[in-house]
C-alpha cells in the first residue's frame, strides 16, 4: 500500500521532532557539563524582608565570601551527569564539597521534609517530559534537595530554574535555630564568564499538623568565573587519590536509594555528623568501612 500525502507529512513532521528533542538534550547536556572545570567564586547572601512575630528577630548577617572550586566531571552517560565540587584552600588543601547530579527524565525523587527526614515521591512520566532533574547532595554524599525543569535556550541564554525545599545551609544552620526548612528557587545561569547560581529562599518554620510559616525571605547570587584549569591543580591531584573512596560511598548510598522509601538519619553518631566519620578515613579504606559508617546513621 503506497503511502498517502497525509501519511508522508506525518512521518516526516513525527521525524523532525525527534531530531528537535535531540539537538534540544544535546544542548542541554552542553550547558549541563559547561559547569565543570576551575572557577573563582563569590557567595553573596543577604536576608530581604522578615515576618518575623517577635520584636527582637536579628536576620542573618550579609555574607560576601570568595574561594577557588574545581568542579570534576564523574559520570557522563546518556541520560546523567555527575560533577563532583572541591574547594581550593590556601595553596594545597582541599575541602569535598557539594555534588550535583543531573538525570534526563527521571521521575523518582527523594524531596525534604523536615530535620532529617526525606520523602520518597514519583511523578509520571509525562509529568517530567524533556526535563533534567537536579539532584544536591551533601558533603559526605548524602542527600540535600532536588527538583526537576526543562532547560531553556532562548536569545542566547542558557537557564534552568527549579523550586523545591531543602534543609538549612552550613552558614546558617551551625547559628539558626529558628526555621528547620529553606525553600529553595534555584536559577543556574550559563554566562559567557562561566556560570551564575542564583538563588530566592524562604526560610520557613515547619510542624506536623501546621502550616508553614514564613519567617524570612533571603537572596543567594554565586558567580562562577572561569579561570585556567591549571589554578586548580591541587584539587585534581586530590580527586586521583580519592576518587575510589567516594565512589565506594556513592555506591552505598545508590542501594540506600534503591529502596524506594522515605529516609530518615541520625543527625549523629558516637557524637560526631557523618561527614567526619567520612572525612576523618584514609584515602585507601575499604568498602566495607564506608558501608558500615554508612549504615550507621540510616535509621
Amino acid at each position: 500500500m503506497k503511502p498517502t500525502f497525509l501519511s508522508t507529512i506525518a512521518a516526516l513532521f513525527t521525524a523532525s521532532v525527534a531530531l528537535f528533542a535531540q539537538d534540544k538534550k544535546q544542548e542541554d547536556v552542553n550547558a549541563i557539563k559547561s559547569m565543570c572545570g576551575c572557577y573563582e567564586v563569590e557567595f553573596n547572601f543577604t536576608e530581604t524582608f522578615n515576618y518575623s512575630q517577635d520584636s527582637l528577630y536579628l536576620p542573618s548577617k550579609t555574607k560576601h565570601d570568595k574561594g577557588l572550586e574545581w568542579v570534576q566531571l564523574v559520570e557522563d552517560k546518556d541520560n546523567k551527569v555527575s560533577m563532583q565540587h572541591l574547594l581550593i584552600v590556601g595553596e594545597n588543601m582541599i575541602i569535598k564539597h557539594w555534588r550535583q547530579d543531573w538525570l534526563f527524565e527521571n521521575t523518582e525523587f527523594y524531596q525534604f521534609d523536615k530535620e532529617t527526614t526525606w520523602k520518597y515521591e514519583t511523578l509520571a512520566k509525562g509529568d517530567v517530559k524533556g526535563q533534567w532533574t537536579q539532584k544536591v547532595y551533601q558533603v559526605d554524599d548524602s542527600p540535600r534537595y532536588e527538583g526537576t525543569a526543562t532547560w531553556v535556550h532562548v536569545d542566547g541564554k542558557h537557564y534552568w530554574v527549579n523550586t523545591t525545599d531543602a534543609p538549612l545551609p552550613r552558614r546558617e544552620y551551625t547559628k539558626r535555630h529558628d526555621y528547620n526548612v529553606l525553600n529553595r528557587r534555584n536559577i543556574h545561569a550559563i554566562t559567557d564568564f562561566g556560570w551564575i547560581h542564583e538563588q530566592d529562599n524562604d526560610k520557613i518554620v515547619r510542624a506536623d499538623g501546621a502550616p508553614d510559616f514564613l519567617l524570612a525571605e533571603e537572596k543567594g547570587y554565586d558567580v562562577y568565573t572561569k579561570v585556567d584549569d591549571s589554578k586548580c591543580k591541587a584539587a585534581q591531584d586530590w580527586w586521583a587519590k580519592n576518587e575510589k573512596l567516594w565512589a565506594n560511598v556513592r555506591t552505598k548510598w545508590e542501594k540506600v536509594f534503591s529502596k524506594d522509601k522515605d529516609l530518615v538519619l541520625e543527625k549523629t553518631v558516637d557524637g560526631k555528623p557523618l561527614y567526619k566519620h567520612l572525612f576523618s578515613l584514609p584515602e585507601d579504606a575499604s568498602k566495607k568501612e564506608t558501608d558500615a559508617i554508612i549504615d550507621s546513621f540510616v535509621k
